[in-house]
């Protein structure tokens, strides 16, 4: 490139700039803040359709409906995925911990609250793996069930309907926490669950799930195990009572995976080809009822079955509220998962579309959703990652597609379900296990995160490793704490540079990685990349130290030679010169030797000292301070300080603690080409109104 910059201007500082350039003054801040509340508080016909169209968004979508664009498409994605809705919905019901029933209506309600109120277009709702994991954890821990248990005494039914008592209260909290985070705009919460975090305790999470159901894959009745190490003493369990295992449950396991596993792998791998994806799930469940039923597996077999289920609607009944107390610390984690994971996939095919989500509108529609659905013996729900990938890929445009899934769920909560009732319930451990496919996969991210940053990496082993050993809930936690105890670390230990010029330019760069930048005489430039507070100031302190050579020692040091030196051009001033005495002029003679000596080795020390703020974000009380210990310690050695590229909230932050009572508020430049040059001319002694010339 031959182009080149020419700048011809006068130097500013923040105070000249914003006198120049600056907003003028605004009215109190009172007049504003009723101007606002008036202006908010006004009710119109236009501004309550908007407020309609923004919070029930499917009055905003469906007026500019394409018909012939887009019917076609959801039709096909809603069908596809409402049929996968089938057996997905009874399968998780079985992680829940209730029975498969109660993941029909999960897939039911949830669906068709979410077309109403969501913005993700591409977003399916419904059962979830590891939301249903989390909640049958909890439903297990206040509803345990016997061993030995009658699944037609009426002693089931009541047990049954305790469970789906603790079930339904868990959603209903969960609505009703997502309301109030809505309410108080909390969206954001959900960025504290980063990428590295959310994979790594979804790949855990399924690691739990695949354990959970190898009691049922191979027909045995154990205890479910809750708790810390709840994994191995699953697998203990296993172990221990493998001789009993019912081997027409294992055999229907191993024919079902070797069905499914190869058909997903199909519809994977050549799903840009196929027009949808072959619903195996629904076929294998289909079969594996008929087979269970022409052979009477239950009763030759001893081949654990669905049993009855109820066709038609389920009467709205209140959760289990007196459960509150206990469930409150499980539901939280449950809300965040939940929440985390849907707006995840939210934004991914946002973007993928380009078009934009409303996290905190995402949390009405959820919180909406968790909430009426509990009403009618639903358990918690989320978007999922398996039903959100087939609706895309299926070719689905809009959240219209919702409705063509709850069709399909209705058809079979209204005429088909009793059917299911030979189903084996190793086929629904088989359809929960190969559902994770997804999530195992995660681990090929780790070489590529490795390469980008070892500290994410860092985050997704000790989230991984805390889920798997101890419990899904206190892992997710520890992982929480790890991410944001590296996010405090890192600003903590954030690198303070010198900065060199590049010769006969503006342009200012860290010496250390730019070898021919050269240090500006008597100026000591340096740029700190990150913010200035309590938890680091004294490693900013340490490093500012080390790089002006200003240790305390030194400090008083210098402070003794540079008052003896004022002393001595005071006393030489105020003194008459004799002229009788050669010895005293002599003695005088020698004073202003050593004056100009130290003169000379101050003049090749640092005299000032400029701070680059372009980085730093913000400044708290503590950090404050210590800039003004700073400013003390540098004048007691002759030092100037000059800031630069402050922003606006660390400059306010700064003037109200009082620095300016320390610093000449004339020293604070809108660039470090002002700064030097000013400090350049300074010495140069020329008047204020200096140029800057590049």
């Amino acid at each position: 490139m031959t182009a080149s910059v020419a700048v011809y201007r006068n130097i500013y500082t923040e105070e000249r700039f914003k006198q120049t350039y600056g907003k003028e003054d605004r009215a109190p801040g009172g007049l504003l803040l009723g101007k606002r509340l008036a202006q908010k508080c006004r009710c119109s016909r236009r501004a309550f359709l908007h407020l309609l169209s923004e919070r029930v968004p499917i009055f905003s979508w469906l007026p500019r409906y394409r018909l012939r664009k887009w019917l076609l498409g959801d039709t096909i994605a809603g069908l596809t995925v409402g049929i996968l809705h089938i057996p997905q919905g009874m399968a998780f019901a079985l992680l829940t911990s209730v029975a498969p029933i109660f993941g029909l209506y999960t897939s039911f309600f949830p669906v068709v609250l979410y077309m109403l109120f969501g913005t993700g277009r591409h977003v399916s709702t419904g059962t979830f793996a590891v939301v249903s994991l989390m909640t049958g954890s909890v439903v297990q821990q206040l509803v345990p069930a016997p061993l030995q248990l009658n699944a037609s005494s009426p002693e089931a039914a009541a047990l049954e309907a305790q469970r789906i008592g603790v079930a339904s209260a868990v959603a209903l909290l969960s609505g009703i926490m997502m309301l109030c985070m809505f309410v108080l705009r909390l969206g954001f919460l959900s960025t504290y669950l980063s990428e590295p975090i959310v994979k790594a305790f979804t790949s855990a999470a399924a690691f739990h799930v695949t354990v959970s159901q190898l009691q049922s894959m191979l027909g045995l009745r154990l205890t479910r195990h809750t708790g810390n190490f709840a994994l191995f003493k699953t697998l203990a369990s296993v172990m221990e009572n493998l001789p009993q295992t019912n081997m027409a449950e294992l055999l229907i396991s191993l024919v079902c995976l070797a069905i499914l596993v190869p058909v997903k792998e199909v519809n994977t791998r050549y799903r840009t080809r196929l027009r949808t994806p072959i619903p195996v799930e629904i076929l294998t469940v289909i079969i594996a009822t008929g087979v269970a039923y022409a052979l009477s597996l239950d009763s030759t077999c001893d081949v654990q079955i669905v049993g009855h289920i109820p066709a038609g609607f389920p009467s709205p009944q209140m959760p289990a509220l007196h459960t509150f107390p206990d469930i409150a610390g499980d539901t939280v984690a449950i809300t965040f998962v939940g929440y985390a994971v849907s707006v995840s996939l939210a934004m991914i095919y946002a973007d993928k579309h380009a078009y934009s989500i409303h996290p905190n509108q995402e949390l009405l529609a959820h919180g909406i959703s968790n909430a009426v659905s509990s009403l009618f013996t639903c358990f918690p729900s989320s978007a999922t990652l398996a039903t959100t990938n087939i609706l895309e890929s299926s070719g689905g445009f809009t959240q219209l597609s919702g409705l063509f899934t709850s069709l399909v769920v209705l058809v079979v909560l209204l005429l088909i379900g009793p059917l299911f009732y030979f189903l084996p319930k190793a086929v629904l451990a088989c359809i929960n296990v190969t559902s994770l496919r997804q999530m195992f996969l995660q681990f090929q991210d780790l070489p590529g995160l490795w390469r980008v940053s070892r500290i994410d990496f860092m985050v997704w082993v000790v989230t991984w490793l805390s889920v798997v050993v101890l419990n899904v809930d206190l892992g997710l936690a520890i992982g929480v704490v790890f991410s944001m105890m590296t996010v405090i670390g890192r600003t903590q230990r954030a690198r303070c540079s010198v900065l060199g010029q590049a010769s006969d330019t503006e342009i200012y760069r860290p010496m250390q990685n730019h070898s021919k930048c050269s240090e500006v005489a008597g100026v000591k430039i340096l740029t700190y990349n990150g913010p200035i507070y309590y938890g680091n100031r004294s490693f900013f302190k340490e490093e500012v130290s080390r790089l002006l050579g200003l240790t305390p020692e030194r400090i008083r040091s210098l402070e003794k030679k540079r008052k003896a030196l004022e002393k001595r051009q005071r006393d030489t001033t105020v003194s008459t010169v004799s002229t009788v005495s050669t010895v005293e002029r002599g003695v005088a003679n020698a004073s202003f030797s050593s004056d100009n000596e130290l003169l000379k080795s101050a003049e090749k020390e640092v005299q000032a000292l400029l701070m680059d703020c372009s980085s730093v974000i913000f400044v708290d009380v503590a950090g404050a301070r210590l800039l003004i210990q700073m400013c003390i310690d540098c004048q007691k050695v002759g030092v100037c300080i000059y800031l630069a590229n402050c922003n606006e909230r660390v400059l306010k932050i700064l003037t109200s603690s009082g620095l300016m009572n320390y610093m000449n508020p004339q020293h604070i430049f809108i660039t470090v080409h002002d700064a030097v040059v000013y400090i350049q001319h300074l010495k140069e002694k020329t008047p204020d109104t200096t140029t800057v010339w590049v």
